[in-house]
């Protein structure tokens, strides 16, 4: 069986190969249940060098090979899709979003690490096609920065679902994420908020020693329920990053905004990824010494935001030559997932290297998620994550063809629906069709 497809101009097939006999007496076989075969196309592994070549083969939602394409034997039974022309990096993943919407914590104190991003996200809003439409297969789903910590943040993968569940990351029976940590001018506000950068510091050391004191008093009941303190569910979460456990994302702006970040995490212990850090660049050589690693936006919004005024787009090279792992973040809605490529591409053209830059949407940013063993790169037993563009990832021009998720394609863009994700248009922010009661109905295409 052979379907032809167009792509930006070209010809290119899928091919089935598989015995007759078999065929006839098989059920009809999903992505996951037969291998798929992507041939001739350009393969940035990030992993190595780069594969001029290329033919990746993935199966049961892992990747099975990945090399030249005439070292490789196709399995005998295989859907070939030949991609002449065409180039294949790692999913894209995403250091900070807030697909979904998801309010965590709310006005009724600063700190509320008990809050989950879990149980106020809306998978059915249509960002999440979007961002599937981009290339990204993973993100970051955090609440929002009003707080001084305003919740558990969520690693996902942008499966497509119709529940939270269908899209979650789940490490050792747990939940994958982490907490998100905010500090500057956000979490200033009226009592019982601080309004000032030095209150707000004050209340976070608090929050800490107060977990640790939660500690001590676990460890002296020494198993004996009745001299355990009552059960406390944001103490359960300082605790897990306390250990370790979960990793903080912190958004800061200023430099005395870092710096205090990096007074608190040498204070305490806790592992930290610093979020925008606008004024990185002035502080480069201070977060090196920290080993901390950074996930900087390209395009805020400094226009109301007085902290980010001195944002540069300098700041990925100068963070990269300091020595710092560095990724890149979109914050959707302030950058749009469909351009996350683009952020890349203003990184290189303000000094970032090309290497580093990619990595930055891919495998440090699979590090800054505690992912990098799963996602970030195309290796064999990794996770069949991958976006199939029409050429280089930082040409203008280029487009996001396919996008591809544990083996299953989530994003097409020769299907009708796909593409109006990818260029918007009548229905295209609309998580389902619109239906007039009264006369008759009419669907959002």
């Amino acid at each position: 069986m052979i379907r032809s497809e167009s792509r930006a101009g070209r010809r290119w097939s899928v091919v089935a190969i598989a015995l007759p006999v078999l065929l006839l007496m098989a059920p009809p076989a999903t992505a996951q249940d037969r291998a798929q075969a992507f041939t001739g196309a350009r393969i940035l592994t990030m992993a190595g060098e780069t594969i001029e070549n290329g033919t990746l083969v993935v199966h049961d939602g892992v990747i099975a090979h990945v090399g030249e394409s005439d070292d490789v034997d196709l399995p005998a039974a295989a859907d070939v899709h030949e991609l002449d022309g065409a180039t294949i990096i790692p999913g894209l993943v995403d250091t900070h979003s807030h697909l979904g919407g998801p309010w965590a914590a709310d006005g009724s104190e600063p700190i509320q690490p008990e809050c989950r991003a879990l149980d106020a996200i809306d998978v059915r809003d249509a960002g999440f096609q979007k961002a599937q439409a981009g290339g990204v297969t993973t993100a970051n789903v955090m609440p929002g920065s009003g707080h001084l910590l305003s919740g558990q943040t969520l690693y996902l993968k942008l499966r497509d679902g119709g529940t939270i569940d269908d899209l979650l990351i789940m490490d050792d029976g747990m939940v994958a994420g982490g907490v998100k940590m905010a500090n500057g001018t956000n979490s200033q506000k009226a009592k019982p908020f601080p309004g000032t950068r030095g209150k707000a510091a004050a209340l976070v050391r608090e929050a800490f020693v107060a977990a640790q004191d939660y500690r001590r008093k676990i460890e002296a009941a020494d198993g004996d329920p009745a001299k355990m303190p009552p059960r406390d569910l944001g103490m359960e979460t300082l605790l897990d990053v306390l250990d370790g456990a979960r990793v903080v994302h912190h958004h800061t702006h200023r430099h005395d905004d870092v710096l205090t970040v990096l007074r608190l995490q040498e204070e305490f212990g806790f592992r930290v990824v610093l979020h925008h850090v606008s004024e990185a660049w002035k502080v480069a050589d201070e977060i090196a010494a920290a080993d901390v690693p950074c996930s900087i936006i390209l395009l805020d919004s400094p226009g109301g935001k007085h902290e980010a005024v001195d944002l540069v787009w300098k700041t990925g090279g100068v963070l990269e030559d300091a020595g710092v792992s560095v990724s890149i973040h979109t914050d959707d809605p302030i950058t749009d997932s469909r351009w996350f490529l683009r952020s890349a591409a203003f990184a290189v053209r303000a000094g970032m290297s090309r290497e580093a830059a990619l990595r930055a949407l891919t495998i440090e940013a699979a590090k800054h998620l505690d992912l990098a063993d799963r996602i970030g790169s195309l290796e064999v037993g990794k996770d069949a994550d991958f976006a199939i563009l029409s050429g280089d990832p930082l040409a203008l021009r280029t487009r996001v063809l396919e996008t591809w998720v544990e083996g299953e394609r989530v994003f097409d863009l020769d299907d009708e629906d796909d593409r109006l994700w990818a260029e918007g248009g009548y229905g295209a922010s609309r998580p389902q069709a619109l239906t007039w009661c009264c006369h008759g109905s009419l669907e959002a295409k």
